[in-house]
């Protein structure tokens, strides 16, 4: 069996111990206490059952603190989104949207339907004049659509079968009775 290389000095551990105790980050705090663990000699599967974390991730941690120290445990990812529009260029479209018609901002003939109501390819056109953004899906331009307050337009019920002339002839019995 290997002897373990990597031992912690008190003072080592107090800080990471610190660390552990002042951070607000789960994943870092998982980090420090496993770290710790670790270099006080602790058996590497009670550390992995302890903390939740494989041995091989415990070891990258290990390697880590070795080398960038307690700042190299600390959760590095900046979180967000990886939005195209800004919250700005987003209320601008949806005032552009609720003012103005396809067809009166681009020509009629370049228009999708006819022209009144806002369509997924109107809006592509929009938001690359408007915004120099270009989405690969179809989807993007619909839940900017959503976000803007607009709702799918679905084309009424009716029946193929049914004629014209007793739709007229029913309506006239209503009308007479």
């Amino acid at each position: 069996m290997a002897k373990r290389k990597f031992k912690l000095s008190e003072k080592a551990s107090n800080e990471l111990q610190g660390a552990y105790h002042n951070s607000t980050q789960g994943q870092a705090r998982t980090r420090f206490q496993a770290v710790r663990l670790y270099g006080e000699g602790w058996a590497v599967p009670e550390i992995a059952r302890l903390c939740g974390c494989s041995p091989s991730s415990l070891m990258e941690w290990c390697r880590t603190y070795r080398h960038e120290g307690i700042a190299g445990l600390v959760d590095q990812r900046k979180g967000g989104n990886h939005a195209k529009l800004s919250a700005m260029q987003i209320e601008l479209l949806c005032e552009l949207l609720h003012t103005y018609t396809p067809a009166q901002l681009f020509a009629l003939d370049e228009c999708v339907g006819d022209g009144g109501t806002w369509s997924v390819p109107d809006l592509a056109r929009l938001v690359e004049q408007r915004c120099c953004v270009v989405y690969q899906s179809d989807n993007s331009y619909r839940t900017l659509l959503r976000k803007c307050g607009f709702t799918r337009q679905r084309p009424g019920h009716f029946y193929k079968s049914r004629s014209e002339q007793a739709v007229m002839d029913f309506e006239e019995a209503l009308e007479k009775s």
